[in-house]
């Protein structure tokens, strides 16, 4: 029982150094894509936070700063669904509201005006105050306004233009029958002028014989 217990508290030792050599490697792949990430160097950023995530997937810096990283590299759409996964699994809500955030701003270098809408107000309700959330979501909604004016304006225009167009078709339709009917007067003026000119020549009389 003595040997047994020396196993167990053998074993439990191991394990406790284990994850301290874990979480020693996990935040030294963190601090080095914190360094490169502020020399501008996003692509060698990447494989640290990477790394940190593969020995914890919990990480929520790792994560994040992952997403942040894809957006600075300009490579949006992996940056949106970085966030995503960030969003998914983090149970923190400052790091949700800022991926929230974030994913507003790459959609908006996207020019997905719709979609950056709907993500500041997510995270406008996870955090009210949240300024830059709120400046960002009314410049945004302004803009939306503005483009629903000019596509209303658009589609007055294609309407006045479609009626322009009606009305030459039936102006045109109007001339077309026009013409018809003074070719049609005319015809029926030849075909009585050619009766009278039948009728006349069957009426002019005879010469007597001469006998």
């Amino acid at each position: 029982m003595k040997n047994l217990f020396y196993i167990l508290l053998l074993s439990a030792l191991l394990t406790v150094i284990g994850k301290t050599a874990t979480a020693q490697t996990e935040n030294a792949a963190i601090r080095e894509g914190n360094k490169l990430y502020h020399k501008g160097q996003f692509d060698k950023a990447l494989p640290e936070y990477q790394k940190a995530i593969e020995q914890n997937p919990k990480n929520d810096i790792a994560r994040y700063n992952l997403a942040n990283t894809r957006y600075r590299a300009s490579n949006f759409d992996e940056a949106e669904k970085a966030f995503d996964d960030e969003i998914t699994n983090t149970s923190d809500k400052k790091y949700k509201e800022r991926s929230y955030y974030n994913k507003g701003v790459a959609f908006i270098k996207e020019k997905k005006l719709e979609e950056s809408i709907d993500a500041w107000k997510t995270a406008l309700k996870i955090d009210p105050t949240d300024e830059d959330a709120r400046f960002n979501l009314q410049k945004a909604l302004t803009e939306q306004k503005k483009n629903q004016s000019k596509e209303q304006k658009q589609q007055q225009q294609q309407q006045q233009k479609q009626q322009q167009q009606k009305q030459k078709q039936n102006n045109k339709l109007d001339k077309k029958k026009i013409e018809q009917y003074l070719k049609s007067l005319e015809q029926k003026e030849q075909e009585v002028q050619r009766k009278f000119q039948e009728n006349r020549a069957r009426g002019v009389t005879q010469p007597d014989k001469d006998w």
